[in-house]
């Protein structure tokens, strides 16, 4: 089922059938908002493989850097890996210091750069993150 902007959210996410997904800290409803169900997609966390997309959720800034450490050996595993963090919107009404620039500026300060934002349900927002070009290539 399509949201407001007629795309769904698999579509908008970019998740493919032949992606290793990997989700950090995804609520119950993922698999509801996807309408599609990517299970045997799923890697384990610690990733025991090389994820081609990631999909993380924090609820607070120290979390968010806690996992982006993560984040920083998956990308340099895969330069060419899809990384998505969200957070809660400010009118989900849930107290959160977390922010698209407090995400955004961290992630351009360890080579990554933010490509695209999006709802992801009606309490979180999303924000799609890539290694930069010139750094893909290596």
């Amino acid at each position: 089922m399509p949201d407001y902007s007629g795309t769904p959210l698999i579509k908008k996410l970019g998740i493919t059938p032949a992606m290793k997904v990997l989700l950090i800290n995804s609520p119950a409803a993922y698999f509801d908002w996807l309408h599609t169900d990517i299970r045997p997609q799923l890697i384990q966390q610690p990733a025991n493989e090389t994820p081609h997309f990631v999909h993380a959720f924090v609820t607070s800034t120290s979390q968010y850097m806690t996992i982006f450490k993560e984040l920083i050996a998956i990308y340099k595993a895969n330069p060419s890996v899809i990384i998505w963090v969200s957070w809660y919107k400010k009118s989900a009404g849930i107290a959160t210091d977390v922010t698209e620039h407090t995400i955004r500026n961290y992630a351009l300060q360890h080579d990554l750069v933010d490509v695209k934002v999006c709802a992801v349900s009606d309490q979180w927002s999303g924000l799609k993150l890539v290694v930069r070009k010139e750094l893909r290539t290596r």
